[in-house]
């Protein structure tokens, strides 16, 4: 029983060893997403309606270094132009004019700019166990510009699976995007929140 013992711990002290220090992650596209909050401003913004939007992720790689933190980095990628109003809280009718008008010229312009990528540049954090409280600096590119962007993320890795989830905002004009209006009173917002999930697997 103490040899079954002693195995058992070293078995465990081996596999945590293992997780530490540098590893890769790669993004299961299919499993993580980002949501757009767009809200409405104007005098009569009662009289519009707020948008969510979905942001298809394409590829995403993660360097985590658990014991440099700041060694660690992330990568992604977003289809602009697969770009979607979920439906969430307006008229179904809405939806397409809505998804039209934001993969048009006038705003995301997808033709020319079908790409929207993120890099990061600082990552810091600290956590207990599996759970991490990060700060991720990076830049953020839309519509062929380039700034950037500061998210508060939290993140557990279980195994060979790590599962992250943040948010950070950011402006319209920023990028070159002027905010939608409708007769000069109802717009849209010009800061937007973005909330993501990520799952990624271990490599």
């Amino acid at each position: 029983m103490k040899h079954v013992l002693i195995g058992t711990f070293a078995l465990a002290a081996s596999l945590t060893l293992a997780a530490a220090g540098p590893r890769t992650f790669t993004v299961d596209t299919a499993r993580s997403k980002a949501l757009i909050d767009v809200g409405k401003a104007g005098a009569f913004s009662f009289a519009g309606h707020t948008h969510e939007v979905e942001a298809p992720l394409t590829s995403g790689t993660i360097h985590f270094d658990a014991d440099n933190v700041p060694k660690s980095d992330i990568r992604l990628q977003f289809n602009a132009a697969a770009m979607k109003v979920t439906g969430k809280g307006e008229p179904p009718d809405d939806v397409p004019k809505v998804t039209q008008a934001m993969l048009s010229e006038q705003v995301l312009d997808v033709k020319k700019y079908p790409t929207i990528a993120f890099e990061s540049t600082v990552v810091s954090g600290r956590g207990s166990g599996p759970a991490l409280d990060l700060l991720v600096t990076g830049n953020l590119t839309i519509r062929g510009t380039t700034k950037p962007v500061r998210a508060t993320v939290s993140a557990r890795i279980d195994g060979d699976t790590m599962t992250a989830t943040g948010k950070f905002s950011i402006k319209q004009t920023e990028f070159g995007i002027k905010p939608i209006s409708v007769g000069g009173v109802v717009k849209v917002k010009d800061e937007l929140t973005i909330n993501f999930t990520l799952v990624a697997r271990g490599t």
